[in-house]
Formats: structure tokens, sequence, C-alpha cells
């Protein structure tokens, strides 16, 4: 359906999105983009694709808010097919989700883990609430912020998010602390053996 806006296949049904709001979701969408593209700027061998379309499989074809994966020379899974849409499993996706947290934990949840995506984000607008999920032998489990309340990605070196500043909409604190963290010693030896 080319000239529909955006509409997902989740597991073999056609869902066709709500409109927008800027409230709650366009303005925590930009905060993720920036975060996530700000990452992949700074990161040798690192993609970051904002509300791009990933086919999945046969039954499933997504636009997530967000995606971070790993180039091909950086042995990422996700693959880029001739007509420009990303094909199989990436390393991390992020969900907006205000109107869409039932599928966004439901059967997204589900093929997300199925398919092999490494780290799950969903950011509950209404709830004031974000979760972070990690694949451990095939299944997600909660990945819960340190006692400063800092998330750390599995995947990225140095990919690091000030929960509390996201929630308040700060992306200024967000960027200002994936910036310190974009000079650690680790995120500098993930670079080095990636150059």
């Amino acid at each position: 359906m080319p000239k529909l806006k955006k509409a997902e296949l989740i597991e073999g049904k056609v869902f066709m999105g709500s409109p927008v709001r800027a409230s709650e979701h366009g303005q925590q969408d930009g905060i993720i983009a920036g975060w996530l593209a700000t990452y992949a700027a700074h990161t040798p061998g690192v993609n970051s694709y904002p509300n791009t379309t990933i086919l999945l499989d046969s039954d499933n074809t997504y636009q997530p808010d967000g995606t971070l994966c790993f180039t091909k020379d950086r042995q990422g899974r996700g693959r880029v097919n001739d007509e420009g849409y990303i094909m199989g499993p990436v390393e991390l996706i992020v969900e907006v989700s205000a109107s869409s947290e039932s599928i966004d934990l439901g059967d997204k949840f589900k093929v997300y883990a199925r398919c092999g995506i490494g780290e799950y984000l969903v950011w509950r607008t209404r709830d004031q609430a974000l979760d972070w999920f990690v694949l451990e032998n095939e299944l997600y489990r909660a990945h819960a912020a340190d006692a400063r309340g800092i998330l750390r990605s599995r995947f990225f070196p140095g990919l690091e998010l000030d929960v509390q500043a996201l929630l308040r909409l700060d992306a200024a604190q967000v960027l200002a602390k994936l910036q310190k963290t974009l000079t650690s010693p680790a995120h500098a030896a993930f670079v080095r053996r990636h150059r």
C-alpha cells in the first residue's frame, strides 16, 4: 500500500497506528532519535535508523521509532536490501509507546525476542516509565538501571541513558550524559577494535 503513511504487519495482521501527538510521542521520538544518532555518529561501524521499515519475516514488517545496529563489517546481523529496507534482526530497537503499549509489550515483544533482537526499549510515555529488555537464552529479561538511574547497553559500549532525564524530556541532559560516556575508555577501546 504505497500511499499509506504508516502501517505495520504484526503476526500476519495489518495494524495502522493512531495519529501521533507531540505531547505523547513526537517530542519523545525526537529525543530518542538524537540519542541514537549521536552514538552512531561517534561510533564507526554503527548505524542509527529512525522510523525505518524492518522486514523480520513473512508475517512481521515493523517501523520502530529507533534502531541501532552494527554494520556488516562489524558482524551486524541486519542488512539493507536492494529496496532500501532493513532485513533480519538488528541489535537494538526502541518503541515510543503511548496508544500502542499493548502491541509493543505484547505481540511485538514476542516477535522481537523470537527474531533475535538483542535489546528492546519501550518508553511508556503515559506511564512515565522506560522498560529496557535484553535477550538472554531467547527470552527477554528486564535490564535494571544502576543506583544513579543510568541504563547501559550490553551491546554498545558507551551507550548510556539517564532515565530520569529522559522521562523529564530533558534532551540536553540525556545527550550530555551520552557525550560523557563517549569519551570513556570502554567506548574508545570499542572504536579502536573496529577501525
